[in-house]
């Protein structure tokens, strides 16, 4: 089955998360994505620890094809000037004006293509106060109130431990880049995409902006696990006998499972907790009571009981046991892949799953410049004659 974009050709300037998930997405669907780095290799893959690729790198990069060039200088731009003409998307994450100090910007480059779609994610956007700002994903949460609502109240602020606003950013610029894709199929034009990451965190803080609008000064910026704006009880993470269990009953009838199960029948009618809205007024005797039974049970046993019982739960995972689920490993989105240089690793699937077109094959992330004699000479119809040129002048690798 032919794959959704499996006749689109993908320059992949990215670095780090933001560009290289978005392009990972892109070649998941089957575009053919040339990841162009520096002869020394982009951010991520220049990390290396005791003679390890990053597994960073190893994760974002699956299905790519790699191409290592020099940007800077004469011949390698004029490369990359041609391998425009033949492309069908550009994706690119460098901080602002870069690209126009390489002259590859975008005026520039739709001279040359105007049916290419070019795709800049930038950290907050193209024009603004903060657009000449560096940024990088821990700036991105501290400035868009992440970080102001991530910890306790009586504690300082805390940024997530995920790098949440790179990866909407990606995953925003693959939409704009597939509808810019559709738009080209009316107009026959290409166009400019630009994702700011802080434009994408903003819609996120629905429930603190809400507790803000909603003018009520007892609920504080940070809730810690509780609720953020302070609405249903219970709803926090419990500890049990060996690890933490997440419990949140957003209905009356999961209150009413819950304190059945534990058989505490009386509850129900205690008016400190016979609703949701006097449960949120007693927060913390909610929690106490919960929290006083949860404790004594198993954490994997406690989690099966209550979910028997339609009680919304689940249990707080460690990483070593995310990297094992069993239900991540039966959907496909743990997949395992052999690198020539790290082995086999396990990297990510697609959380996009189009059913006519399943992702039946992950490759592992190239080497820097695997693929480069290849691709000049599938693209460009270069001579090995002229490729030994290039390499001997540290134009290519």
């Amino acid at each position: 089955m032919q794959k959704a974009l499996e006749d689109i050709v993908v320059l992949d300037l990215g670095q780090i998360y933001n560009g290289p998930y978005c392009t990972l997405m892109l070649a998941y669907q089957g575009a053919t994505v040339i990841k162009i780095e520096p002869l020394t290799g982009e951010i991520l893959h220049q990390r290396v620890h005791d003679g390890e690729i990053t597994h960073s790198f190893l994760m974002m990069n699956s299905n790519k094809y790699g191409m290592a060039l020099d940007l800077k200088s004469e011949e390698g731009r004029n490369l990359f000037l041609e391998l425009v003409k033949k492309a069908d998307v550009l994706v690119e994450n460098f901080s602002l004006n870069t690209m126009a100090k390489l002259g590859l910007d975008y005026s520039t480059l739709k001279e040359i293509n105007p049916r290419l779609i070019y795709a800049t994610g930038k950290g907050y956007g193209l024009d603004g106060p903060y657009a000449n700002l560096p940024a990088m994903d821990v700036t991105i949460q501290a400035i868009s109130g992440v970080v102001t609502s991530t910890g306790f109240p009586e504690g300082p602020p805390v940024k997530t431990g995920v790098a949440v606003a790179d990866f909407m950013g990606g995953i925003h610029l693959f939409g704009g880049i597939t509808t810019a894709l559709y738009q080209r199929e009316k107009t026959g034009k290409g166009q400019l995409v630009e994702v700011s990451m802080h434009d994408t965190i903003y819609p996120t803080l629905a429930s603190p902006l809400a507790a803000h609008y909603s003018k009520r000064d007892d609920i504080p910026e940070r809730t810690g696990n509780r609720h953020s704006g302070l609405a249903i009880a219970p709803y926090n993470i419990y500890p049990t006998s060996d690890g933490f269990i997440a419990i949140f009953c957003i209905t009356q009838k999961h209150w009413e499972n819950l304190v059945t199960y534990m058989n505490q029948e009386d509850l129900l009618t205690d008016p400190r907790f016979n609703s949701n809205v006097n449960r949120s007024k007693h927060i913390d005797d909610v929690d106490i009571i919960v929290g006083e039974w949860t404790i004594q049970r198993k954490k994997m046993e406690l989690v099966q009981e209550l979910r028997e019982a339609n009680v919304p739960c689940s249990p707080i995972l460690s990483i070593q046991e995310v990297a094992e689920d069993e239900h991540l490993i039966a959907r496909k989105m743990i997949r395992k892949v052999t690198h020539p240089i790290a082995g086999e690793v396990s990297v990510p699937g697609s959380p996009i799953r189009l059913y006519d077109s399943p992702l039946d094959e992950v490759r592992p992330a190239p080497l820097i410049g695997e693929h480069t004699d290849w691709i000049l000479k599938r693209f460009l119809n270069i001579s090995d004659e002229d490729l030994s040129e290039l390499h001997e002048k540290n134009v290519i690798k």
